[in-house]
Protein backbone atom coordinates (compact mmCIF):
# COMPACT_ATOMS: atom_id res chain seq x y z
CA UNK A 1 0.00 0.00 0.00
CA UNK A 2 1.05 3.59 -0.58
CA UNK A 3 1.29 5.69 2.57
CA UNK A 4 2.10 9.30 3.38
CA UNK A 5 5.05 8.08 5.44
CA UNK A 6 7.22 8.64 2.39
CA UNK A 7 10.57 6.92 2.03
CA UNK A 8 13.15 6.94 -0.75
CA UNK A 9 11.65 5.57 -3.95
CA UNK A 10 8.03 5.78 -2.86
CA UNK A 11 5.49 7.61 -5.07
CA UNK A 12 4.82 10.93 -3.36
CA UNK A 13 3.26 13.22 -5.99
CA UNK A 14 1.59 13.11 -9.38
CA UNK A 15 0.43 15.74 -11.79
CA UNK A 16 -1.46 15.90 -15.04
CA UNK A 17 -0.24 17.75 -18.10
CA UNK A 18 -3.48 18.93 -19.70
CA UNK A 19 -4.16 21.03 -22.80
CA UNK A 20 -7.09 22.63 -20.94
CA UNK A 21 -6.71 22.69 -17.16
CA UNK A 22 -10.24 23.96 -16.55
CA UNK A 23 -11.70 21.11 -18.60
CA UNK A 24 -9.51 18.60 -16.76
CA UNK A 25 -10.61 20.01 -13.41
CA UNK A 26 -14.26 19.65 -14.44
CA UNK A 27 -13.76 16.05 -15.59
CA UNK A 28 -11.87 14.80 -12.54
CA UNK A 29 -14.17 16.76 -10.27
CA UNK A 30 -17.12 14.89 -11.73
CA UNK A 31 -15.39 11.49 -11.63
CA UNK A 32 -13.65 11.61 -8.23
CA UNK A 33 -15.27 14.61 -6.53
CA UNK A 34 -11.95 16.45 -6.60
CA UNK A 35 -11.77 20.20 -6.07
CA UNK A 36 -9.12 22.15 -8.02
CA UNK A 37 -7.19 24.97 -6.38
CA UNK A 38 -5.13 27.02 -8.85
CA UNK A 39 -1.84 28.54 -7.70
CA UNK A 40 -2.59 31.51 -9.95
CA UNK A 41 -1.15 33.14 -13.09
CA UNK A 42 2.39 33.25 -11.69
CA UNK A 43 2.33 29.44 -11.58
CA UNK A 44 1.05 29.22 -15.16
CA UNK A 45 -2.30 27.90 -13.99
CA UNK A 46 -0.73 24.97 -12.13
CA UNK A 47 -2.72 23.89 -9.14
CA UNK A 48 -3.64 21.10 -6.78
CA UNK A 49 -6.58 18.71 -6.66
CA UNK A 50 -8.03 18.15 -3.21
CA UNK A 51 -10.40 15.49 -1.92
CA UNK A 52 -12.06 16.14 1.42
CA UNK A 53 -9.62 19.00 1.91
CA UNK A 54 -6.41 17.02 1.35
CA UNK A 55 -4.17 17.07 -1.72
CA UNK A 56 -4.49 14.01 -3.98
CA UNK A 57 -2.94 15.19 -7.27
CA UNK A 58 -2.10 18.28 -9.30
CA UNK A 59 -2.49 19.59 -12.84
CA UNK A 60 -0.90 22.14 -15.13
CA UNK A 61 -1.04 23.26 -18.73
CA UNK A 62 0.64 20.96 -21.26
CA UNK A 63 3.34 23.07 -22.92
CA UNK A 64 5.73 20.56 -24.48
CA UNK A 65 5.50 20.60 -28.27
CA UNK A 66 3.97 17.41 -29.61
CA UNK A 67 3.47 15.87 -26.15
CA UNK A 68 0.34 13.95 -25.25
CA UNK A 69 -1.73 14.67 -22.18
CA UNK A 70 -0.53 12.29 -19.46
CA UNK A 71 -0.05 11.77 -15.74
CA UNK A 72 3.48 12.16 -14.36
CA UNK A 73 4.40 10.17 -11.24
CA UNK A 74 7.04 11.55 -8.86
CA UNK A 75 9.14 9.33 -6.63
CA UNK A 76 10.79 10.61 -3.48
CA UNK A 77 14.54 11.13 -3.35
CA UNK A 78 16.86 12.67 -0.78
CA UNK A 79 18.71 14.74 -3.38
CA UNK A 80 17.61 15.48 -6.96
CA UNK A 81 21.16 16.16 -8.18
CA UNK A 82 22.28 12.74 -6.97
CA UNK A 83 19.30 11.26 -8.80
CA UNK A 84 20.46 12.91 -12.05
CA UNK A 85 23.85 11.23 -11.79
CA UNK A 86 22.25 7.89 -10.93
CA UNK A 87 19.81 8.06 -13.85
CA UNK A 88 22.54 8.91 -16.35
CA UNK A 89 24.84 6.27 -14.90
CA UNK A 90 22.14 3.61 -15.32
CA UNK A 91 21.36 4.50 -18.95
CA UNK A 92 18.43 6.88 -18.52
CA UNK A 93 18.18 10.50 -19.65
CA UNK A 94 17.33 13.85 -18.10
CA UNK A 95 14.24 15.61 -19.50
CA UNK A 96 14.10 18.46 -16.96
CA UNK A 97 17.11 19.21 -14.74
CA UNK A 98 16.47 19.82 -11.04
CA UNK A 99 14.46 22.97 -10.42
CA UNK A 100 13.10 24.48 -7.22
CA UNK A 101 9.36 24.87 -6.68
CA UNK A 102 9.69 27.73 -4.24
CA UNK A 103 10.27 26.38 -0.76
CA UNK A 104 8.07 23.33 -1.45
CA UNK A 105 10.96 21.26 -2.79
CA UNK A 106 12.87 20.42 -5.95
CA UNK A 107 11.85 18.27 -8.89
CA UNK A 108 13.46 16.71 -11.94
CA UNK A 109 12.03 14.67 -14.81
CA UNK A 110 13.65 11.73 -16.60
CA UNK A 111 13.19 8.93 -19.08
CA UNK A 112 14.26 5.40 -18.29
CA UNK A 113 16.32 3.37 -20.82
CA UNK A 114 13.11 2.13 -22.50
CA UNK A 115 11.85 5.79 -22.76
CA UNK A 116 9.17 5.69 -20.04
CA UNK A 117 8.87 9.11 -18.40
CA UNK A 118 8.93 9.66 -14.63
CA UNK A 119 9.97 12.29 -12.12
CA UNK A 120 11.56 12.68 -8.70
CA UNK A 121 10.72 14.96 -5.80
CA UNK A 122 13.21 16.23 -3.23
CA UNK A 123 10.94 17.50 -0.44
CA UNK A 124 11.18 20.85 1.23
CA UNK A 125 8.10 22.28 2.89
CA UNK A 126 5.90 19.92 0.84
CA UNK A 127 6.49 16.29 1.76
CA UNK A 128 4.04 14.99 -0.85
CA UNK A 129 0.39 14.11 -1.31
CA UNK A 130 -1.70 14.43 1.83
CA UNK A 131 -4.16 11.66 0.97
CA UNK A 132 -3.34 8.28 -0.60
CA UNK A 133 -4.75 4.75 -0.65
CA UNK A 134 -8.26 5.87 0.34
CA UNK A 135 -11.24 6.26 -2.02
CA UNK A 136 -10.64 9.19 -4.36
CA UNK A 137 -6.85 8.96 -4.11
CA UNK A 138 -3.79 7.25 -5.58
CA UNK A 139 -3.38 3.65 -4.41
CA UNK A 140 -0.97 2.04 -6.91
CA UNK A 141 1.45 2.89 -9.72
CA UNK A 142 2.06 0.76 -12.79
CA UNK A 143 4.65 0.64 -15.54
CA UNK A 144 3.85 -0.86 -18.93
CA UNK A 145 7.20 -1.64 -20.52
CA UNK A 146 8.71 -3.60 -23.38
CA UNK A 147 11.52 -4.96 -21.17
CA UNK A 148 10.47 -5.69 -17.59
CA UNK A 149 13.83 -7.18 -16.59
CA UNK A 150 15.74 -4.09 -17.74
CA UNK A 151 13.21 -1.79 -16.06
CA UNK A 152 13.49 -3.62 -12.73
CA UNK A 153 17.28 -3.41 -12.90
CA UNK A 154 17.22 0.32 -13.71
CA UNK A 155 14.77 1.36 -10.99
CA UNK A 156 16.39 -1.02 -8.52
CA UNK A 157 19.72 0.76 -9.03
CA UNK A 158 18.10 4.20 -8.86
CA UNK A 159 15.72 3.79 -5.91
CA UNK A 160 16.72 0.52 -4.27
CA UNK A 161 13.35 -0.99 -5.13
CA UNK A 162 12.70 -4.61 -4.29
CA UNK A 163 10.56 -6.61 -6.71
CA UNK A 164 8.68 -9.84 -6.36
CA UNK A 165 7.31 -11.61 -9.44
CA UNK A 166 3.87 -13.15 -9.51
CA UNK A 167 2.46 -15.35 -12.28
CA UNK A 168 -0.52 -13.89 -14.10
CA UNK A 169 -3.51 -16.19 -14.68
CA UNK A 170 -4.23 -17.64 -18.09
CA UNK A 171 -0.64 -17.74 -19.26
CA UNK A 172 -0.35 -13.96 -19.20
CA UNK A 173 3.26 -13.95 -18.09
CA UNK A 174 4.50 -12.42 -14.86
CA UNK A 175 3.95 -9.19 -12.99
CA UNK A 176 6.65 -7.55 -10.91
CA UNK A 177 5.44 -6.19 -7.56
CA UNK A 178 7.41 -3.17 -6.32
CA UNK A 179 8.29 -2.28 -2.74
CA UNK A 180 10.66 0.44 -1.50
CA UNK A 181 13.95 -0.80 -0.10
CA UNK A 182 13.29 -2.67 3.12
CA UNK A 183 9.55 -2.04 2.83
CA UNK A 184 8.36 -5.62 2.47
CA UNK A 185 4.98 -6.77 1.23
CA UNK A 186 3.02 -4.33 3.40
CA UNK A 187 4.60 -1.39 1.53
CA UNK A 188 4.05 -2.66 -2.02
CA UNK A 189 3.39 0.42 -4.13
CA UNK A 190 3.19 -0.63 -7.76
CA UNK A 191 3.92 -3.07 -10.51
CA UNK A 192 5.95 -3.62 -13.67
CA UNK A 193 4.25 -5.40 -16.54
CA UNK A 194 5.89 -6.39 -19.80
CA UNK A 195 3.72 -5.76 -22.84
CA UNK A 196 4.21 -5.75 -26.59
CA UNK A 197 4.40 -2.49 -28.50
CA UNK A 198 0.99 -3.09 -30.09
CA UNK A 199 -0.56 -2.65 -26.62
CA UNK A 200 1.13 0.74 -26.20
CA UNK A 201 -1.03 2.57 -28.71
CA UNK A 202 -1.41 5.69 -26.56
CA UNK A 203 2.33 6.36 -26.80
CA UNK A 204 3.08 4.92 -30.25
CA UNK A 205 4.86 1.97 -28.68
CA UNK A 206 6.80 3.79 -25.94
CA UNK A 207 6.60 2.39 -22.37
CA UNK A 208 4.80 4.52 -19.80
CA UNK A 209 3.72 4.86 -16.18
CA UNK A 210 0.13 5.39 -15.12
CA UNK A 211 -1.67 5.91 -11.79
CA UNK A 212 -4.31 3.66 -10.22
CA UNK A 213 -7.03 5.46 -8.25
CA UNK A 214 -9.11 3.88 -5.49
CA UNK A 215 -12.89 4.01 -6.06
CA UNK A 216 -15.65 2.50 -3.96
CA UNK A 217 -17.63 1.26 -6.99
CA UNK A 218 -15.74 0.60 -10.21
CA UNK A 219 -18.82 0.35 -12.41
CA UNK A 220 -20.32 3.54 -11.05
CA UNK A 221 -16.99 5.31 -11.65
CA UNK A 222 -17.00 4.10 -15.26
CA UNK A 223 -20.47 5.57 -15.69
CA UNK A 224 -19.14 8.96 -14.56
CA UNK A 225 -16.05 8.64 -16.77
CA UNK A 226 -17.95 7.84 -19.97
CA UNK A 227 -20.73 10.27 -19.05
CA UNK A 228 -18.26 13.15 -18.95
CA UNK A 229 -16.35 12.45 -22.16
CA UNK A 230 -13.82 9.80 -21.09
CA UNK A 231 -13.63 6.26 -22.39
CA UNK A 232 -12.82 2.79 -21.17
CA UNK A 233 -9.73 1.23 -22.78
CA UNK A 234 -9.94 -2.13 -20.99
CA UNK A 235 -12.39 -3.73 -18.56
CA UNK A 236 -14.08 -3.68 -16.21
CA UNK A 237 -12.79 -7.01 -15.01
CA UNK A 238 -12.36 -8.83 -11.73
CA UNK A 239 -8.79 -9.71 -10.78
CA UNK A 240 -8.55 -12.40 -8.12
CA UNK A 241 -7.06 -11.08 -4.91
CA UNK A 242 -6.92 -7.55 -6.33
CA UNK A 243 -10.43 -6.28 -7.04
CA UNK A 244 -12.51 -4.90 -9.89
CA UNK A 245 -10.67 -2.57 -12.23
CA UNK A 246 -10.68 -0.81 -15.58
CA UNK A 247 -8.13 1.10 -17.66
CA UNK A 248 -9.58 4.46 -18.70
CA UNK A 249 -8.69 7.51 -20.76
CA UNK A 250 -9.81 11.05 -20.00
CA UNK A 251 -11.22 13.37 -22.71
CA UNK A 252 -7.75 14.73 -23.52
CA UNK A 253 -6.15 11.27 -23.84
CA UNK A 254 -4.47 10.80 -20.44
CA UNK A 255 -4.80 7.24 -19.16
CA UNK A 256 -5.41 6.03 -15.63
CA UNK A 257 -6.87 3.02 -13.83
CA UNK A 258 -9.78 2.85 -11.40
CA UNK A 259 -9.82 0.01 -8.89
CA UNK A 260 -12.28 -1.16 -6.28
CA UNK A 261 -10.05 -3.36 -4.11
CA UNK A 262 -11.27 -6.74 -2.93
CA UNK A 263 -11.74 -7.50 0.74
Amino acid sequence: MITTDYVTGSPCWLDLGAPDVAAAAAFYGAVFDWQFESFGPDAGGYGVFRHEGRSVAAAGRLTEEGARSAWMIYFRVHDADTAVRAVEGAGGAVRTPPVAAGDAGRMAQFTDPQKAQFAVWEPGANQGLEKVDDPGALMWTELYTTDAAAAKEFYGRLFGWETQDMTLPGGGGSYGLISPQGGGQERMQGGVMQVSTDLLTLTDGRPYWHPVFHVTDCDAALGRITGHGGRVQMGPEDAEGVGRLAVCVDPAGADFVVLTPSG
